[in-house]
């Protein structure tokens, strides 16, 4: 039986009552978007994420980039955690310390240097964008015994400022990150990628995170309007697919990457304190 006939099996009748779908090599392409809760939830990605079965040693084993056993990383868990005893009341700890202690960049992107996407490197420098963050917490989970998997989503991003939008050119961003962590005998989603005060400045509620309930943007900001939208969801992942991502955003971002030696490290912040008065 081939790969895309395993596939029909394993999708096809639980979709057709909700939206069309297409295949192509390695992904799952959306014709008709629905709520990201449903779709997440049915769609898996590649073939081999479909196929893993529920073995989750593979999520509590250092990669390349999720490098769980690097002193760094090790380090970070440790102060994050505290004398925590529970690995739920741990994982908690561990999101709420990635979302305001690694600041959201979204400038200093460097897809030249794939170490930089490294969980011990991103952590070292204090900083990073939505993959990132997501990639330190899944590295931090796991330095702490908890199994973390990355997912990826696109989504159409209303938290943004003029001159960002100007270098991507659209308000979607591709192969936005996140994290799923094994708590409670179950996989939850969780987002920090926005640290509390840049939530602060643009006006909108932090994402909170109780290990129970998925942690995913809010549609709206407090003033109502629209904040962040899911339009596709990709699948997750034992490690970081960057070849995927580094050809994504070079295609669909190249005047992003023409301008990126333009920009400063507070760059995004200011903006946003600026835009928001």
């Amino acid at each position: 039986m081939s790969r895309w006939e395993k596939l029909r099996i394993s999708f096809i009748p639980r979709l057709t009552l909700i939206g069309r779908i297409r295949f192509i090599p390695y992904s799952l392409v959306i014709d008709k978007p629905f709520p990201f809760f449903i779709y997440s939830s049915l769609t898996r990605g590649d073939y081999y994420q479909t196929n893993m079965g529920n073995d989750l040693s593979q999520y509590l084993r250092p990669t390349y980039y999720i490098d769980s056993e690097a002193p760094e990383v090790i380090a970070f868990a440790r102060d994050a955690v505290g004398d925590r005893d529970t690995l739920l009341e741990k994982g908690i700890a561990l999101f709420y310390t990635v979302r305001d202690k690694i600041r959201y960049d979204p400038y200093r992107i460097d897809l030249q240097n794939r170490e930089s996407f490294k969980a011990s490197v991103i952590i070292g420098r204090g900083y990073g964008y939505c993959v990132a963050k997501a990639i330190v917490l899944a590295a931090v989970a796991r330095a702490s015994g908890i199994p973390g998997r990355l997912g990826f989503a696109d989504v159409r991003n209303h938290l943004s400022t003029e001159r960002l939008r100007q270098l991507m050119k659209t308000d979607t961003f591709i192969f936005h990150g996140y994290t799923e962590l094994f708590l409670d005998d179950r996989w939850v989603k969780a987002t920090p990628t926005f640290n509390l005060s840049l939530c602060e400045k643009f006006g909108v509620n932090p994402l909170n995170f109780d290990g129970r309930n998925d942690s995913l943007f809010h549609p709206y900001d407090r003033e109502g309007k629209m904040h962040m939208e899911y339009v596709r969801d990709h699948g997750h992942f034992a490690d970081v697919p960057y070849e995927r991502i580094a050809a994504y955003f070079r295609e669909y971002y190249p005047a992003y990457f023409q301008h990126q030696d333009d920009v400063r490290a507070d760059d995004f912040e200011r903006e946003a304190r600026a835009e928001k008065k």
